[in-house]
C-alpha cells in the first residue's frame, strides 16, 4: 500500500431540521390547537484514532464528507429524525489542524481517542412552542440551523520511541533489519527507502521498543534537494534520535565528518526542538575496515567531528555490536518513560490540590460550614473507654 502522511479534506455537519406549524384537526374536537413537532438534530462528525490503519491513503482522493441532515417535525407533534453522527478513522498520531486559520484541533495520539470536529445543527421548534394564552393559534416555527464546516489539514506523524537519521545508503534500513523482524527494502543505491517504516525491537519478553527508519537526508534538503524535509516530522515524537554514519564510503571524495555536520545542521533548519533531542552517533559499516584499523579510524572521526553524547561503533550487516547498543538505548527509554510518568504524577497532584484549594475557597465564600469528621473517626478530645474487669 502507498504511503500518504498528508491530506486535505472538507467536513460538513448536517443541517437541523426544520420545525412546522400545524394544527390539530379531528371531527368534533374544535379548536384543536397547534402540533407542530421540532426537526431533528443534524449529525456530527468525529476523529477517532484507529491502531490498524497506517497511512491516510483513505482520504487522498475522497475529500469530502457529510454527515447526515435532520428530519423536518411532523404534525401530530411528531418531532423529526436526528441525523447520524459520522466517524471518520485516522492512523494513530494524526495531527488535525484548520487549513485556514492553523488552528490545532485535535492529535490523535492513543488508540480509540475519538473528538468532535463539526457538531450538527440544532432542529427548529414547532409552533407548539409558541403558543400561550394570548396566542392560541400561533402560526410561529423556526428553522434549523446549519452545521458546522471546516476545512482541514491531516498531518501523520509516526509514533515511535526512536528514529534514525543518516544520509542515503548509510545503513539505516540495514540496522532495522537487523535489531528487529521490520523488513525493509536494502539495496546498492540512494534513496531505496521512500516511506517511513517501522519496527518493533525486544530486548526481553516485557521490554520493547519502536523505531523508526526515514528516508535518507542529503546536504541542501531544506531547498529541496533529494527528498527535502518532508519525512523528519515523523521523527518529532520519538525520544532519542541515532545519526548513522557511513565510516567507510565508496566514494574516496567522501568526508564522513563534513557529511555528518552537514546532516545535523539540516536538522537544526528543519527544527530547533528535533535538533535539541538526544542524539547518538552510530558509525556503521565496520565490517568494510580492516580489523587493525578500526579503533583507529573511529578514533580519529570523533576527535574531527567533535564532542557527542554517545558513540557506537557497529556492522549493521554482521550484527556486531548492535546487541549493546539496543539494550542501551531500552536502558534510556525506560529511564525517560519513569521521568515522564513521574512528571504527570506531578502534574495531576498538583491540579488536584489546586482544584481542592479552589473548592474550599467557595465553600469559605459561602459561609458552608467545614465538612465533619467520619462518624468512624473517635473524637481526639474524647477519652477512650477501657475495660476493667
Amino acid at each position: 500500500m502507498k504511503f500518504f502522511d498528508e491530506a486535505r479534506i472538507e467536513v460538513i455537519a448536517g443541517d437541523g431540521g426544520n420545525g412546522v406549524a400545524t394544527f390539530r384537526r379531528e371531527k368534533y374536537i374544535p379548536r384543536g390547537g397547534p402540533n407542530g413537532g421540532d426537526g431533528g438534530r443534524g449529525g456530527s462528525i468525529y476523529a477517532q484514532a484507529d491502531r490498524n490503519l497506517n497511512t491516510l491513503i483513505d482520504y487522498r482522493y475522497t475529500r469530502v464528507f457529510r454527515a447526515e441532515r435532520g428530519e423536518n417535525g411532523g404534525s401530530r407533534d411528531c418531532y423529526g429524525h436526528g441525523g447520524e453522527d459520522l466517524t471518520l478513522k485516522f492512523p494513530v498520531g494524526t495531527l488535525i489542524r484548520d487549513s485556514e486559520s492553523d488552528a490545532h484541533l485535535a492529535d490523535l495520539d492513543e488508540d480509540g481517542k475519538k473528538v468532535l470536529l463539526v457538531a450538527g445543527g440544532r432542529g427548529g421548534l414547532g409552533n407548539i412552542h409558541f403558543k400561550s394564552s394570548v396566542n392560541r393559534a400561533p402560526r410561529q416555527h423556526t428553522m434549523g440551523q446549519e452545521g458546522e464546516r471546516l476545512n482541514l489539514h491531516l498531518e501523520l506523524k509516526v509514533l515511535a520511541d526512536v528514529g534514525l537519521l543518516g544520509l542515503p545508503n548509510a545503513g539505516k534500513s540495514t540496522f532495522i533489519r537487523a535489531v528487529s523482524a521490520a523488513r525493509p527494502k536494502v539495496a546498492d543505491y540512494p534513496f531505496t527507502t521512500l516511506a517511513p517504516n517501522l519496527g518493533v525491537v525486544r530486548t526481553a519478553e516485557q521490554r520493547s521498543f519502536v523505531i523508526a527508519d526515514i528516508p535518507g537526508l542529503i546536504e541542501g534538503a531544506a531547498e529541496g534537494a533529494g527528498l527535502g524535509h518532508q519525512f523528519l516530522r515523523h521523527l518529532q515524537r520519538t525520544h532519542v534520535l541515532l545519526h548513522l554514519v557511513d565510516l567507510a564510503p565508496f566514494d574516496p571524495d567522501a568526508d564522513p565528518v563534513r557529511d555528518a555536520q552537514a546532516i545535523v545542521e539540516e536538522l537544526r533548519k528543519y527544527d530547533e526542538a528535533l535538533y535539541r533531542k538526544p542524539r547518538w552517533l552510530i558509525l556503521n559499516k565496520l565490517d568494510l575496515i580492516p580489523a587493525e584499523e578500526r579503533d583507529a579510524r573511529v578514533s580519529a572521526f570523533l576527535d574531527a567531528y567533535g564532542p557527542v553524547e554517545r558513540h557506537f561503533a557497529i556492522s549493521a550487516i554482521t550484527g556486531d555490536g548492535t546487541r549493546p547498543l539496543t539494550f542501551a538505548i531500552q536502558d534510556a527509554l525506560d529511564s525517560e518513560r519513569a521521568r515522564i510518568e513521574a512528571e504527570r504524577a506531578a502534574r495531576l497532584a498538583a491540579e488536584a490540590a489546586h482544584l481542592a484549594a479552589l473548592e474550599a475557597a467557595r465553600r469559605l465564600a459561602a459561609g458552608e460550614p467545614e465538612e465533619a469528621l467520619d462518624d468512624d473517626e473517635p473524637d481526639a478530645d474524647t477519652d477512650t473507654p477501657t475495660r476493667t474487669d
